[in-house]
């Protein structure tokens, strides 16, 4: 029985290692571009040169897609592993690369600011688009370290950037890294880098939560660090994301041990109890109606509705496992992950080429 749970362990660190590196390589150099390069000039649709060999699906955008965002212009993002940007602005798709002054890299993080700019986390540091063009921040700007991993703006307007050495705070003009200090855990399985920040959340009282790389999730009230690790009750140490829901309820999920939720006194773990089937679980994403989405590798999409989980996998017409899920202002529902972007019209999945469906 170990020697099969330890062959099990072993072929999951293979796939993970394959996620993190294969698939991006050459993601931990500095980019070394000219920023405030435009692109409004030559924006035009650009086919895909890359076919991943493992995660094909023939006339899919891509095959790997990992962040989905609409901004207040109502344009849609598209975040890629190795194929950079793609942007639907209501009446094309276009694909955004190093030529256009993008950084490239995977994108790991799409967020927006109060000003309307568009800020996107990546494997080389981190881009902001004004509407016209890029601008770049990297190591020379002095952020610790250009792999990122998650990024928020909190209710104040700050930016905090997880990468593999750790925090980084940022007030748009200065960047402070902040040194996080590690609780004792026996063994940590670590997936990535022993320092790496994979999920940033605040909380309704302004404090930061951080998953990390084997070492737990931790509270930082500006001050001070609280640590919370499979001593108290979380399901596994190797956190894949974060996400704090309208209740203020803490949704972990992991590498190694699937769902946990915390509710600020304890931690119920859905996959160790058997409710939820699968031990990497991500794509986080709270809908109008309170409802809980989330993904699992190989394993679809589950929805908590605040009593019932609702599985969705291949009999609803998923094929591919899930890294981001978003339902935007017309009320268009978006997964995407390894396998490309899907919809879902609330009973079936369809595969999105670059012809659609869009409306």
């Amino acid at each position: 029985m170990n020697s099969s749970i330890n062959k099990n362990k072993f072929i999951q660190l293979l796939l993970a290692m394959f996620f993190f590196v294969t698939s991006c390589e050459g993601q931990s150099k500095e980019y070394n571009k000219e920023t405030n390069t435009s692109f409004q000039d030559n924006i035009k649709e650009k086919p895909l040169s890359y076919k991943d060999p493992l995660f094909f699906i023939d006339g899919q955008l891509c095959q790997h897609l990992r962040k989905i965002f609409q901004d207040s212009k109502g344009k849609l993002w598209f975040g890629t592993n190795v194929y950079d940007l793609m942007l639907y602005n209501g009446d094309s798709l276009v694909f955004i690369t190093k030529n256009d002054g993008f950084s490239g890299g995977r994108v790991t993080g799409i967020v927006e600011d109060d000003e309307g700019n568009i800020w996107f986390a990546t494997g080389f540091g981190l881009n902001k688009y004004d509407g016209k063009s890029f601008t770049f921040f990297g190591l020379a700007d002095g952020l610790l370290n250009a792999e990122i991993w998650s990024l928020i703006i909190d209710s104040k307007g700050i930016f905090w950037i997880g990468h593999n050495e750790g925090l980084t705070r940022f007030d748009g003009k200065e960047f402070k890294n902040i040194s996080i200090p590690k609780p004792q855990v026996k063994e940590p399985n670590t997936v990535y880098a022993a320092n790496r920040i994979t999920g940033i959340v605040e909380d309704k009282e302004g404090n930061i939560w951080l998953g990390t790389d084997g070492f737990g999730i931790c509270k930082y009230d500006g001050k001070n660090f609280t640590h919370y690790t499979s001593e108290n009750g979380l399901a596994d140490n190797s956190i894949y994301e974060l996400k704090m829901d309208t209740k203020g309820h803490l949704w972990i999920g992991t590498f190694w041990g699937g769902l946990s939720v915390f509710d600020g006194e304890k931690f119920n773990n859905y996959t160790k109890d058997g409710i939820v089937e699968g031990v990497e679980v991500c794509a986080f994403f709270e809908d109008n109606n309170g409802d809980l989405w989330f993904g699992v590798e190989n394993n679809g999409v589950y929805k908590y509705d605040g009593h019932n989980f609702t599985h969705f996998y291949k009999e609803s017409g998923l094929n591919g496992s899930i890294l981001s899920i978003y339902k935007d202002k017309e009320n268009r529902f978006w997964f995407g992950g390894w396998g490309g972007l899907f919809r879902f019209d609330g009973n079936t999945f369809t595969s999105v080429s670059k012809d659609g469906p869009w409306e």
